[in-house]
């Protein structure tokens, strides 16, 4: 008998659901086009929204930190990998944000794993955004603090909830910047009122603000004019900044703390010295130029209006992210399916990632995609719509 039968059973389940998640290959480097699957297709999928990813200033410091420092730090960042590239990266990431001190990570979600276990314990209470994403959501379930969630981008309804709660030993507030799948921001003003009038401690996770939001790029908490605000910033490099990795930014006494806890820094090797590096170029090329943030925002503007005239429903969103909802999980795949054959590389996205009965093809618009690519996309997303009797 297959002691493992019992993961067929589930992945038919997935299957009959439409939920199937079909991973497809990329072929070439990230672009407005690129080769998936052996076809050339336009890319409305990829976080690269500046276009980083294969941008060649990046790609020399890559390869010139090969050079310096080889392939990989060799060893845990407290043992004998640290490199003098991670500690640059860390005091140039504090500039950019404006924090006293930082830390690197191999990931944001290794960011929210190292941050929310360590700081959060039994006998304190988490305030979490009930959209957050998957990983502030296994941090809070790590770290055996009861977690209360608040409804969505809600500041008086969480303020119900820290007052319904009673005593506690410390208050967390938790919440993204940006919610990957409906483009939304956080009412962040709001919710620092509300954590200095209970005297919580204040958690932002800026995986999608970082290098969209604020001044060239600075975020969330810089695009409201909270510098210095916020007590703990998450960050990611794998997004906007289109290499890998993730940091936290906060009171140096924050990253002193995570670096003798935070157990994803402590037990995993860090960045490679060509991640790093190429991090470096990313912010180099933010603080110069805002020029590729403000095409990333004239495309996201112009693709989300034309995709509502032609009756798409986009949802809430509020910055590049662009969710076209399609509501039933099969219907947004073969949507998928028919954008494919039409040139357009576009997922769905299904539950447990959204809500059930809030499928949606996910839009990723980027600084590098033409006014000529944008009318392309919209052109195909009218075929397979009205193929599918999704729009008129």
């Amino acid at each position: 008998m297959d002691r493992m039968a019992f993961l067929q059973e589930e992945l038919e389940s997935i299957k009959e659901q439409g939920l199937f998640n079909t991973i497809r290959t990329i072929e070439s480097p990230q672009g407005a086009w690129f080769v998936v699957d052996s076809a050339k297709v336009l890319n409305m999928c990829s976080n690269n929204y500046l276009g980083f990813a294969n941008e060649p200033e990046l790609r020399d410091a890559a390869k010139r930190a090969i050079d310096e420092f080889g392939v990989g730090p060799g060893a845990v960042r407290t043992i004998s990998g640290t490199q003098t590239l991670h500690l640059e990266l860390e005091t140039r990431l504090s500039r950019f944000k404006g924090t006293e001190d930082t830390i690197l990570l191999q990931s944001g979600f290794a960011a929210n794993s190292a941050t929310i276990p360590s700081i959060t314990g039994e006998g304190d209470l988490i305030f979490s955004d009930e959209l957050n994403h998957a990983s502030i959501i296994d941090g809070c379930r790590l770290s055996r603090a009861k977690t209360i969630r608040y409804a969505h981008n809600d500041a008086a309804d969480l303020d119900r909830q820290i007052r319904a709660a009673g005593d506690c030993r410390r208050r967390f507030i938790i919440t993204d910047g940006v919610f990957s799948m409906d483009g939304d921001i956080a009412p962040l003003p709001d919710i620092v009122d509300v954590a200095r009038k209970h005297n919580c401690v204040t958690m932002v996770d800026d995986a999608h603000g970082e290098g969209v939001l604020g001044d060239h790029g600075r975020g969330a908490v810089a695009h409201f004019g909270l510098v210095g605000e916020v007590d703990v910033e998450i960050g990611t490099l794998s997004k906007a900044f289109g290499v890998m990795g993730g940091f936290v930014s906060g009171s140096k006494i924050l990253v002193d703390y995570l670096k003798q806890r935070g157990r994803p820094f402590l037990f995993s090797t860090g960045l490679t010295p060509a991640d790093v590096a190429a991090c470096l170029g990313a912010v180099d090329m933010l603080e110069r130029s805002d020029d590729r943030l403000q095409r990333l925002w004239d495309n996201a503007r112009y693709f989300r209006g034309r995709m509502q005239e032609v009756g798409f429903d986009t949802g809430r969103t509020e910055t590049p992210i662009t969710p076209v909802i399609i509501g039933d999980a099969a219907k947004a795949a073969e949507l998928s399916r028919q954008l494919f054959t039409l040139g357009v590389f576009a997922q769905s996205i299904g539950f447990p990632t959204v809500p059930r009965g809030r499928a949606r093809i996910r839009v990723m618009i980027s600084a590098v995609h033409s006014r000529e690519d944008l009318d392309f996309a919209v052109e195909q997303f009218i075929k397979a719509g009205r193929k599918l009797d999704l729009i008129q």
